[in-house]
């Protein structure tokens, strides 16, 4: 049963769902067949808006053949900037809805999931809201992975607080969420410092976001009952896939929150705190006996490598950017 009352035959609200793709025409075909189905009110107005940015595949056809199968449900956008931010903020840009939910383009999602995900705001009460992401098959997590740690599958993107509903207190992640398109424009839109691009894996645009809203005292709602389905690709149930998303987690915190606070005392711009961090999460990593423990231990220790190279990067390009300014 749904946490909240679905849609009335006299309640109206247009939705938008903003997919953004690059170069997976395969999987963004499943992606559309799941959500061309959904089980919603025919009153309701809804549509998807595919933001493709600049694929070299078969996106465009793929997205087109859409378009013709399932007339005005579907639309084609073309955002030529790399960068994920950059694509998401143009089908903001573009949608018609004034609510927005999000979608990725390698997932399947429950034919329930965009009713479910977009009737909490229906009352005005929250928002925002997010619901779970689960692996698209039973799915084992090894045994160097700590699990009790709730943190412990998002480089598997997945999101999961469990079957009971109420407020988030944490930002949801990005092929599951939706927000009133209000919120965009009174917070701005997504950081382009932050998400994947060519190049890099540098992610965190959809959790900067929320976290923006929360902060400013808005109201999320987690919904257990809308469910997206992700994939565990084999190269990414690797420790060193982990390592590498954790270390480029760090530095994303560092884009979105700044240098770290106590961070007064500095080296080329890097607080000697965070070296002080480094060695107590390598030596934990080196003496712990726990498998799982010791893993989690090294992704600590990454971490703060990350978070190190990212503080020089900013101090570097602020001094380039200083020297670089002519005198008056």
């Amino acid at each position: 049963m749904l946490s909240h009352q679905i849609y009335s035959v006299r309640e109206t609200m247009t939705i938008t769902v903003i997919l953004c793709t690059y170069n997976r025409s395969e999987s963004l075909k499943r992606a559309l067949e799941s959500v061309a189905t959904q089980d919603f009110p025919p009153a309701i107005s809804w549509e998807v808006l595919v933001v493709d940015n600049n694929s070299s595949d078969q996106t465009r056809a793929v997205v087109e053949n859409f378009c013709i199968r399932f007339p005005g449900r579907f639309r084609y956008l073309f955002e030529p900037r790399p960068g994920k931010s950059n694509a998401l903020n143009s089908g903001i840009r573009e949608a018609k809805g004034v609510v927005l939910a999000f979608m990725d383009d390698d997932v399947v999602v429950d034919p329930l999931w965009l009713k479910s995900l977009t009737s909490p705001m229906l009352g005005g009460k929250w928002v925002g809201s997010g619901g779970r992401i689960l692996p698209e098959s039973p799915h084992e997590l090894p045994t160097w992975l700590a699990i009790d740690e709730w943190w412990a599958g998002a480089p598997l993107a997945m999101f999961d607080l469990g079957p009971n509903a109420g407020q988030l207190t944490q930002p949801p992640f990005g092929t599951n969420m939706a927000f009133q398109r209000r919120m965009f424009e009174k917070y701005g839109g997504f950081c382009t410092e932050l998400g994947p691009r060519p190049g890099s894996e540098i992610r965190s645009e959809d959790t900067e976001f929320g976290r923006r809203l929360i902060q400013g005292g808005e109201r999320l709602w987690y919904e257990p009952s809308a469910i997206v389905f992700h994939p565990v690709a084999p190269n990414r149930v690797r420790k060193e896939y982990f390592l590498r998303w954790w270390f480029d987690k760090a530095r994303a915190d560092v884009r979105e929150l700044g240098v770290p606070s106590e961070g007064r005392w500095c080296v080329a711009g890097m607080p000697l705190v965070l070296f002080r961090r480094l060695i107590v999460w390598t030596l934990r990593w080196i003496f712990t006996i726990n498998a799982s423990r010791r893993f989690s231990c090294k992704i600590r220790a990454w971490g703060r490598v990350g978070e190190i190279l990212e503080c020089y990067r900013q101090s570097h390009t602020r001094l380039l950017s200083t020297s670089a300014t002519p005198s008056v």
